[in-house]
């Protein structure tokens, strides 16, 4: 008579997933890939593109370093890792380069750097390669939507002060005053610092809100 086994669900872990949104945002937390983050988040379209592109990165090398992390020996270890991503980042290249030459020639060398994006490296060294694959996806999805979500906030307030639209929609009548430093490199600076700052004077206060509770409960 055969014993029937009986194997425990896998639990997915929520947690990683919101820690790359918000506790370990790559860009407000980490400030994990900055040359992105500055140079093609002037406007909107190509924050929104440059986010997509870098989380489908980040996923699919997340999922295959997971899958081959024990056959691949340490000592080539971070180049295969480079390999597996390099992959991935020339079939972004062809389909945004399909999709929109326009669009292509906007985000430019900023497409293939994205195979030394330290966030991606980074998570596929430190993560994936130590954690089975559906907690690398997760991972990875939290990363790319904190990733992308820190992109427009950034293209969006650059592309509404230096441009007056907001994904090239006119948001605002003829008599705004663009900013035109704000489309230029030091206006990402000032929006980066902006968004920083604010962040963390949330994140200040909403310590002293729960230190406070603590004191009176």
């Amino acid at each position: 008579m055969m014993s029937s086994v009986h194997e425990e669900p896998v639990q997915l872990d929520t947690n990683d997933f919101v820690n790359g949104i918000w506790k370990q945002n790559p860009v407000f937390v980490q400030v994990l890939g900055m040359c992105p983050v500055l140079a093609v988040s002037n406007t909107a379209i190509n924050a929104l593109a440059m986010g997509l592109a870098t989380s489908f990165v980040l996923l699919m090398s997340n999922v295959v370093v997971s899958l081959i992390r024990g056959i691949v020996p340490n000592q080539v270890r971070i180049v295969t890792f480079i390999l597996v991503i390099a992959t991935f980042v020339t079939i972004v290249d062809y389909v945004i380069q399909a999709i929109s030459l326009e669009l292509h020639r906007s985000l430019g060398a900023f497409i293939s750097l994205i195979v030394v994006n330290c966030l991606i490296l980074g998570r596929a060294e430190a993560f994936a390669s130590r954690h089975r694959v559906d907690r690398s996806a997760m991972d990875a999805l939290g990363m790319g939507i904190g990733f992308t979500v820190a992109l427009l906030c950034l293209g969006a307030v650059r592309e509404l002060l230096g441009n007056g639209s907001l994904f090239g929609f006119r948001m605002f009548g003829e008599s705004f005053q663009e900013w035109t430093i704000m489309m230029l490199p030091p206006g990402g600076f000032f929006t980066l610092a902006a968004w920083l700052l604010l962040i963390h004077w949330f994140e200040q206060r909403r310590t002293g809100t729960e230190t406070e509770h603590e004191v009176v409960g």
